[in-house]
């Protein structure tokens, strides 16, 4: 099993979401995220002042699947994440990471069907 992380723009969300769902993946975690890159921040006005606002919003997908759904998934996530055919900086990056052992609270399961 692996995890895979990825960092969207918040427009993105619902768009992968539910591209994600037409591939099965339909179990996932959602979590807002602060941060930059090579963006930078950017520049805000508040009541006529202007301040440079170092941490952009982004959305964190957390998704565990099986090694078979690995390679559909990660090319659901570069096609649908995009903001333009080409892409932009600030984009988002994916992240794949292995899961060693997986166990379902409720009643202790244990192994791949619990992601």
């Amino acid at each position: 099993m692996k995890l895979v992380v990825a960092v969207i723009q918040p427009t993105k969300l619902d768009t992968v979401r539910k591209a994600l769902a037409r591939l099965g993946v339909t179990r996932m975690t959602v979590c807002d995220a602060m941060g930059y890159a090579r963006q930078r921040g950017h520049i805000e006005t508040y009541r006529g002042h202007e301040y440079q606002s170092k941490l952009l919003r982004k959305v964190a997908l957390e998704i565990a699947v099986n090694e078979d759904y690995l390679d559909r998934t990660l090319a659901c996530l570069e096609e649908h994440a995009r903001t333009s055919a080409e892409g932009h900086i600030g984009d988002g990056k994916i992240f794949v990471l292995p899961i060693d052992h997986a166990v379902q609270i409720n009643d202790g399961t244990t192994g791949p069907s619990v992601a």
